[in-house]
């Protein structure tokens, strides 16, 4: 299944916020994500700085369906007061999407 990773970053000051948050991710959140196709969804956090990396076969089409779920609209309007432009995303990128360029299975 190919994987998808991109970069995010808190704002200073927020990184705790964004850890409990984390800690305490809705059911219904973690069922939608399943839902469309998610898994294996791992986050990385070093102080401001973010790296998630998940398992999807359609990463489009699953953040596509993941703007229309209601559930989904309310977590990221409250992670969105969290977080800071990522340096580097250039005009019309939704996320600062990382290349893979090694992989050992």
């Amino acid at each position: 299944m190919p994987r998808g990773a991109f970069r995010l970053r808190i704002k200073a000051g927020r990184e705790t916020e964004y850890d409990v948050a984390h800690r305490n991710v809705w059911p219904a959140l973690l069922t939608k994500l399943k839902a469309v196709g998610i898994s294996n969804y791992s986050i990385y956090r070093r102080e401001q700085d973010l790296f998630l990396i998940m398992q999807v076969d359609n990463f489009d089409a699953a953040w596509r369906a993941l703007d229309e779920d209601p559930t989904n609209q309310r977590w990221q309007k409250e992670m969105a007061l969290l977080f800071e432009p990522v340096p580097g995303v250039k005009p019309g990128e939704r996320f600062a999407m990382m290349e893979e360029v090694f992989y050992l299975a």
